[in-house]
């Protein structure tokens, strides 16, 4: 996996449009169609530039026009009654049934018509009729070193599961339904990849599951009135390949896929393409508050405590050690769970003593770490994470009183094992991946893709590990990490932060009864705290562009706020900086659930 070279504002789809015969609701139209046309409109509704490389009728029927002005459409000429033509019956709740095909045009797309000037970018091929048609094409372009995805369709998958077998060994992203999905792994369950690349299986109503080599996660679907469900999923794939090719999580840009695609079956054929991008749905039962956040941001930005932290200290490696690096990118995967649990409901904070002091949640476990790295500094390798076994990880994590304070011991050392492994799978080390990123004309956002396929850090769509590891490299006196002026390190959502935007107003919970579970500190569902999660996330990001003051200012400051308003004791205002600005919203908590993310 290259992020830099798929990190690009262009995007290249092998694969062309068609005239289709829409039978739907008990009336027929003709529209616009074809598995390329529909990737690549979607693709450019956000944002990208996109080459669509297939047959181009001359002249253009009237039915294409619209997206021959919006595409780079490359391809042999041809007369347009060879226009391929579906004949397509939808059935209701998603089903389909093709009636008449007539592929006519799919002759004149091969490797012959590829033209040699391609700008650069993601390449994704569409399902094709021969899907061993389709393998030469992604041979063609892996051979040249491109990032590459693809698609399938249930007739390949039942007629040539070994060519999409390969298909799947070849590319970086993978596109199937759930129905195809069980005709290559079997069941559901079985779907996985390989370390580096992404699989995403569309379930219709129920949404999409994302896999990332062994970690799977659901996003849910939503639910529309369907008139015509021609080419959903192929909207859901180029609005997701859009999103990668800016740079943003697998899971990020599937919501925003999942969104696009239930807007495109409300409409017919792909004139929902033509609108304004798609905005992922909001829980109604959390807001944020615009006018508070430039009340705060301009309070700030005078106020000497928000300044960035340089993350040198007693627990952490001397300026210029050669074990940095391997130490900050095996420590802050495990930033996260500083806090237990009793009768449903948050008890206190970890605190434990190392060497006669006691040390708080994160505090404590850079402890560990430096302990690690002093004592048996190979452990913090690839190869040692990889082979890390319960015995030895607790050795390291274990406090004065003989105990290990550190909670869900087995998803650590899971985790732990998982990072080394990815690493040795993709060849990299921490460095070699610092050095791909500051080479890459989009540094942040390179390293945080390449984040997105290491265990410990790639679980979170909201990249709090990551974020946190990146403001880490920018700000340590070696300055690992390069920073370019127009990338923003993306909101490090941990507990402190979300107890701080809840309380001083940034925002606002209207739903009384989750309102009143957050008072009473008590274990919430998941979709609430990613309703809480995400806001906060968004109230940050607004937060830093209003403001001007960079994420990790603003980390440290609300990190820092974190002995005026504690999770223990009454909130000390007066002495905190911001109090005359706060809402004073004391009774509130950040949300209680047991995750692996912050």
């Amino acid at each position: 996996m290259k992020p830099s070279s798929f990190l690009h504002n262009s995007l290249i789809v092998i694969g062309g449009a068609s005239l289709d015969i829409l039978h739907f609701a008990g009336r027929t139209e003709r529209s616009a169609g074809g598995s390329g046309l529909y990737t690549s409109l979607a693709a450019h509704r956000m944002g990208r530039r996109v080459t669509m490389i297939a047959p181009r009728p001359s002249p253009v029927p009237p039915e294409l026009e619209l997206a021959d002005e919006r595409l780079d459409w490359r391809g042999v000429a041809f007369p347009p009654e060879e226009l391929p033509t579906f004949e397509i019956a939808h059935l209701g709740n998603g089903q389909t049934k093709y009636l008449n095909i007539w592929w006519r045009a799919e002759k004149y797309l091969s490797l012959d018509y590829v033209p040699d000037d391609l700008p650069e970018g993601l390449v994704y091929c569409i399902p094709m009729i021969d899907t061993q048609h389709q393998v030469e094409f992604l041979r063609h372009f892996k051979s040249l070193g491109r990032v590459i995805a693809c698609g399938t369709h249930q007739g390949a998958v039942n007629q040539q599961l070994e060519a999409v077998r390969e298909s799947l060994s070849l590319v970086d992203f993978f596109f199937c339904n759930e129905d195809e999905a069980r005709g290559i792994f079997g069941t559901l369950d079985r779907a996985r990849t390989a370390a580096g690349k992404t699989l995403f299986i569309t379930r219709g109503a129920q949404g999409v599951r994302v896999i990332q080599g062994e970690y799977a996660t659901d996003v849910a679907g939503v639910w529309v009135d369907e008139l015509d469900p021609t080419g959903a999923g192929d909207t859901f794939c180029g609005t997701t390949l859009a999103l990668l090719a800016e740079g943003a999580h697998p899971v990020m840009a599937a919501r925003y896929g999942v969104v696009a695609a239930a807007e495109m079956v409300t409409k017919i054929g792909p004139d929902a393409l033509f609108n304004a991008p798609p905005v992922t749905g909001q829980d109604a039962r959390v807001e944020i508050d615009l006018e508070q956040i430039k009340n705060i941001a301009s309070f700030i930005r005078g106020i000497s405590e928000v300044t960035a932290y340089d993350f040198v200290g007693e627990y952490f490696p001397e300026v210029g050690s050669p074990q940095a690096l391997d130490y900050f990118f095996t420590a802050t995967l495990q930033q996260f769970g500083f806090w237990s649990e009793q009768d449903g409901r948050y008890f206190e904070p970890m605190i434990a003593s190392i060497n006669g002091r006691k040390l708080k949640g994160s505090d404590y476990l850079w402890a560990t770490y430096y302990r690690m790295m002093n004592e048996q500094a190979d452990l913090l390798s690839p190869a040692g994470h990889a082979a890390l076994d319960a015995a030895t990880l607790e050795t390291f994590y274990r406090a004065d009183d003989a105990s290990n304070p550190l909670s869900v011991f087995d998803e650590r050392l899971k985790l732990a094992q998982t990072y080394g492994r990815d690493l040795q799978t993709l060849g990299l080390t921490p460095a070699e991946i610092i050095e791909r990123a500051n080479a890459s004309n989009k540094p942040l956002q390179t390293f945080l893709a390449f984040l997105d396929y290491l265990g410990g850090y790639k679980e979170d769509p909201l990249r709090k590990k990551s974020a946190l590891l990146a403001i880490i490299l920018q700000q340590r006196p070696e300055k690992f990490l390069r920073e370019s002026g127009d990338e923003l390190v993306p909101p490090i959502v941990d507990y402190h932060i979300q107890r701080s935007c809840l309380r001083i107003g940034l925002v606002k919970v209207v739903d009384r009864d989750l309102r009143e579970r957050l008072e009473r500190r008590e274990v919430l569902l998941p979709a609430e705290e990613w309703a809480i999660r995400e806001a906060v996330y968004r109230a940050m990001n607004e937060l830093q562009q209003v403001s001007g003051c960079s994420m990790g200012a603003l980390d440290k400051f609300f990190f820092d706020n974190r002995h005026r308003c504690p999770e223990m004791s009454e909130p000390d205002c007066a002495s905190c900086p911001i109090d005359a600005v706060c809402a004073h919203q004391k009774s509130l908590f950040q949300p209680v659930i047991r995750t692996t993310f912050y």
